[in-house]
């Protein structure tokens, strides 16, 4: 991992007053924790062939035929 921006962050960081730099480390630690908790595309390659072609087709005919209709009366 390439680290070259941290010394700039924290040089930064240090002109903040402290509620400042709570809000950039509670984002910062938000960050981390969405970026740790991705799914990568190729771990979705496991999912692929799951669902079975009659469950597809039954899922393709439904999307086709009710996608794009509108209740008027729903609300």
């Amino acid at each position: 991992m390439n680290n070259l921006l941290i010394p700039e962050v924290v040089d930064n960081i240090n002109y903040l007053p402290y509620n400042l730099q709570k809000q950039v480390l509670n984002y910062v630690k938000q960050l981390k924790k969405t970026y740790e908790n991705r799914m990568l595309g190729k771990s979705l390659l496991n999912f692929a062939g799951s669902i079975s072609k009659e469950d597809l087709k039954i899922m393709t005919e439904v999307i086709e035929k009710d996608c794009g209709q509108v209740d008027l009366n729903e609300w």
